[in-house]
């Protein structure tokens, strides 16, 4: 015998967690939306962010550095062909998993006009020990302070390390990518003038 449900049993029944139908369907709705995400960042990741050709902010040509020796790195000289800036830093394990990729690319591209920074984001006693254990043919400019902020105004709003800036023979930036650098990344640049 089935007797009808009272207003305090119909009560009971809504505080009960959700139908198995219903938690499956929400599983499911959330499984979708993590995939898509998921999806969406391996894309961004493949190939880097591609950009329209856009002017660095005003002032950006007259930026200076200091190198491990102590001389000074001046951008402007690095004008008018193509350049890869790459932000790094010692204590940065994906940085440093990343510069044998980057000094092979500059050894392999410079005489196609290509030019490489390495804009560390560190100590500067630092950096002079550890280019000591892993030299770089390619310029490093140190920056401990200001680097972050530069790498926020050429596109990176979290200032998280490594980030690569890829400008063209006219001195736009053409390519950002936030993460460690793949060959595939940098095959594709190489393409670039």
């Amino acid at each position: 015998m089935i007797l009808p449900m009272s207003e305090n049993d119909s009560k009971l029944q809504s505080d009960l967690p959700a139908s198995p139908s219903r938690r499956g369907l929400l599983l499911g709705t959330g499984a979708v939306a993590a995939g898509a995400g998921l999806g969406l960042a391996w894309w961004r990741s493949r190939s880097g962010d591609a950009v329209p050709a856009a002017e660095p902010f005003a002032g950006f040509w007259d930026l200076q550095w200091s190198t491990p020796e102590g001389a000074s790195l001046l951008l402007k000289s690095f004008r008018g062909k193509p350049l890869l800036i790459n932000f790094w830093a010692t204590w940065c394990p994906p940085c440093i998993e990343e510069l044998p990729l980057i000094n092979a690319f500059f050894n392999k591209n410079s005489a196609n006009g290509w030019q490489v920074i390495g804009l560390a984001i560190d100590k500067p006693a630092s950096v002079q020990a550890f280019l000591k254990k892993m030299p770089l043919d390619f310029p490093v400019g140190i920056d401990a302070l200001a680097g972050s902020d530069l790498a926020r105004d050429l596109g990176n709003p979290s200032g998280s390390l490594p980030f690569s800036v890829v400008f063209n023979a006219q001195g736009q930036v053409v390519q950002r990518k936030l993460g460690r650098l793949k060959q595939d990344d940098l095959d594709l640049w190489a393409q670039l003038k």
